[in-house]
């Protein structure tokens, strides 16, 4: 990695000290950032895959990110993932934007790894990732993102669809944090309601027991289980 010195989706810039909103209808060919759809499709589809990392096909809390370097050519380059682990870890915080981020610290800095960067060079390097995850962050991981400094950062499902879908969630949007983050020094792009198609139906069975389970699992004791062999 070198480090320079589908359907509706919404973006907001954020600069050093001016923000402005702006919706999109983002046809399969649109662009942001130079960045083309068909690109963004496929690594929100890999920031659903990261759940491979969970024990269960069907993990209840199924919130997967991935952080990517847009910076070279082509797809980009997969820099670390994160699933919500906070079940298996104890760890309330452990969302999974958050443990993509500290995957994602461990990767740039591990001084036997790819990259050997030292702290100040792994802070400075992510103004120049993208974070893609399948579900809207929650107040304390967009904020998070903000602080990292993120060149971008891509969601699927909202917030909004994970409340209506009985998810309890602290109603706070990541526009509205991004808006009042408008003082740190990195300019960010928020980019909203990405394959949504494909990113909803991973949220859509916990609470609505008609609901089909995903490939795997079976309904049991109310919830979606793995089949039994």
């Amino acid at each position: 990695m070198k480090f320079a010195s589908a359907g509706p989706c919404t973006w907001l810039l954020i600069g050093a000290a001016v923000s402005s909103t702006q919706d999109v209808i983002a046809e399969p060919q649109l662009s942001i950032n130079s960045i083309p759809f068909s690109t963004r499709a496929y690594w929100m589809r890999q920031s659903n895959t990261a759940l491979a990392e969970l024990s269960s096909p069907c993990p209840f809390a199924a919130f997967g990110s991935v952080i990517v370097n847009h910076t070279g050519e082509g797809l980009g380059e997969l820099v670390c993932i994160g699933a919500n682990s906070n079940s298996q870890t104890g760890n309330p915080s452990m969302h999974g934007e958050m443990a993509a981020i500290a995957n994602c610290t461990a990767t740039l800095t591990d001084p036997a790894g790819r990259y050997k960067l030292t702290a100040s060079e792994a802070q400075a390097a992510f103004a120049q990732l993208s974070l893609y995850t399948n579900a809207e962050s929650c107040p304390m991981c967009a904020s998070a993102i903000r602080w990292a400094g993120f060149r971008e950062y891509v969601y699927g499902t909202s917030i909004e669809t994970l409340i209506r879908q009985g998810w309890g969630q602290i109603r706070v949007s990541s526009m509205e944090i991004f808006r009042q983050s408008f003082d740190l020094p990195n300019q960010a792009r928020l980019i909203g309601d990405v394959l949504t198609n494909e990113t909803d139906p991973y949220f859509l069975w916990q609470y609505n027991p008609d609901y089909p389970c995903p490939a795997g699992c079976e309904r049991r004791s109310g919830t979606c289980k793995e089949k039994s062999s």
